[in-house]
């Protein structure tokens, strides 16, 4: 696979990061229609950021996101908008959701994924 490099007027890039977050208490209410929107969710929030998502897996309990960003995003902003969109709209389209709290958990897992072929993350 031939790697991305964003290029800009003054700089040039290829920052891929590995995400893994869970709801609260790790409920398993990622499933059916709450996984098929929060799919959505993360592809429209992914286009608004200018990040390419590599893989997206998502559990009945936790979801796993690689992404391609910009420099000019920090890992913790790229976050916070995937988690804060999602349960935003989550929490108003179904009920299962709508009980919880809070959706998810503040903590999540990040790490850079540097030069990683497509095969790796599909592993």
């Amino acid at each position: 696979m031939e790697e991305k490099y964003r290029h800009k007027n003054t700089s040039v890039s290829l920052i891929n990061y590995h995400f893994i977050w869970c709801p609260r208490y790790r409920r398993k209410v990622l499933v059916g229609p709450v996984e098929a929107r929060l799919r959505e969710l993360i592809k429209e929030v992914a286009k608004k950021l200018e990040l390419e998502i590599l893989a997206l897996e998502i559990m009945p309990d936790h979801v796993h996101l690689f992404v391609n960003a910009p420099p000019n995003l920090a890992p913790h902003d790229i976050v916070a908008r995937f988690k804060g969109v999602s349960s935003h709209y989550l929490h108003r389209e179904f009920e299962q959701v709508a009980r919880m709290p809070s959706m998810w958990t503040r903590s999540y897992f990040v790490s850079t994924a540097g030069n990683v072929s497509s095969d790796t993350i599909r592993k």
